[in-house]
């Protein structure tokens, strides 16, 4: 690379942006919450607000990808961000619910931005600098975090509406200071980019189906958690939204930050024994964040005693804490397997399982809404993502079990490749 700065400085506009975009992308997880009161939504169609912009994101990362090969990542990226500016201006105006769920999967298009930052960034290093690169890059799902900071304050000082015209302007200063920032390397530009029946093509291998229900849950799990637990907090504990929020960027923001430490940890030790021990992390708390609040009557030889049972919000914040940084990690090994099973097709692959995984983010959250309204038990939501993580370990099981009988004694490092 030399002394060409332009790398670092492609590195460093497309990570702000893309955390920018990020944090729009979650936008509805506390603006929601007013819009919520507003219309008087149930638990369903909040899950379903929030959760719109997900589906957008998710559906457009292979196309975007597709094109960032064929038109180059800084022309696409500065696009996609234009195109977001007004839909994010026009939410402030909307006033019934379908407003906010049409202009919400407009908004969603800011989710797609991954899936141009990735390619983008990658080809602007060498191969052995290219994993750090990427999980720098991906470190911008801390805007998850910077959402929960800003939202609430921008709320608390103007109203909800003035949240969506901060934001449009902010997307809008962004894509100007990333085109100023930003370099195009026509060495980079393949007209022959793959299309999209070319890309499915992937899924007759069955690693592949593996390792988008792995990202379902580590990354499709995170994003519809980011979402939720800002109401989560308010419902549950009674919290204000500027304490809720903060509260759930206890997850948010270790969730987003340390992907790239998750990229290290995996290189070291291998993809499957680090996914192997994120899925025993997420399972164990996700076993205990399920329980509800409970009261217990006991009949004793002195009458009656009551017994209380449940998480109070100190432990709840550190359990969530532990599963933000497990899915950190386990975001970062998912794609440490693409990358070890797919060197010469890792594009394709990494486009159908981050499209997995995003739609795993749309999902969830309705899924949370629709069982809270079914069993009025807050607490559900997490024995969903429980039983996400048993489909995961279960799997993983049976799929390694020859491998790891296979293997000589002395050489059990081959469990660090999925077959």
């Amino acid at each position: 690379m030399g002394t060409d700065k332009r790398p670092i400085s492609v590195l460093v506009s497309s990570t702000f942006a893309f955390t920018i975009c990020f944090a729009i992308w979650m936008m509805f997880a506390v603006l929601g919450i007013p819009i919520k009161s507003q219309l008087g939504l149930n638990e369903t169609q909040f899950g379903l607000l929030i959760a719109t912009p997900v589906l957008t994101g998710a559906l457009t990362r292979v196309p975007l990808g597709i094109w960032t090969d064929r038109f180059g990542g800084r022309i696409v990226f500065f696009s996609l961000m234009l195109a977001c500016v007004l839909p994010i201006w026009l939410i402030s105006y909307a006033t019934a619910y379908w407003h906010f769920l049409v202009l919400g999967l407009f908004v969603g298009l800011a989710g797609g931005s991954f899936s141009v930052g990735t390619p983008y960034v990658a080809r602007w290093f060498a191969k052995e600098r290219r994993g750090f690169a990427m999980g720098v890059f991906g470190a911008g799902n801390s805007g998850s975090a910077l959402t929960k900071f800003l939202a609430p304050a921008i709320i608390a000082a103007w109203g909800w509406q003035a949240l969506p015209q901060v934001y449009a302007a902010l997307m809008l200063g962004t894509a100007l200071l990333f085109w100023f920032l930003s370099y195009s390397n026509p060495a980079h530009v393949s007209g022959d980019a793959i299309t999209f029946r070319q890309q499915l093509s992937v899924l007759k291998d069955p690693r592949v189906w593996r390792y988008c229900q792995y990202y379902s849950v580590v990354f499709g799990g995170y994003v519809a958690l980011a979402l939720w637990m800002t109401k989560y907090y308010v419902g549950e504990y009674g919290f204000d939204l500027k304490t809720a929020a903060l509260l759930a960027a206890c997850f948010s923001l270790p969730g987003g930050v340390l992907r790239a430490l998750g990229g290290w940890i995996s290189d070291k030790y291998g993809a499957y024994k680090v996914t192997w021990w994120v899925m025993w992390v997420c399972w164990v708390c996700f076993f205990i964040l399920s329980y509800p609040q409970t009261t217990m009557s006991v009949k004793t030889v002195g009458g009656s005693t009551e017994l209380a049972f449940g998480l109070g919000p100190v432990l709840f914040t550190v359990l969530l804490f532990v599963v933000g940084v497990a899915m950190a990690i386990g975001k970062a090994s998912v794609f440490k397997f693409i990358g070890d099973d797919f060197t010469d097709n890792i594009g394709a692959v990494s486009g159908v399982v981050g499209l997995a995984g995003g739609l795993g983010g749309f999902i969830l959250p309705i899924m949370f809404g629709a069982i809270v309204d079914l069993t009025g038990i807050r607490s559900s939501s997490f024995m969903l993502l429980y039983g996400t993580v048993c489909v995961s370990l279960v799997w993983m099981h049976f799929s390694f079990k020859p491998q790891r009988r296979d293997a000589p004694a002395t050489q059990p490092t081959p469990l660090k490749r999925a077959a």
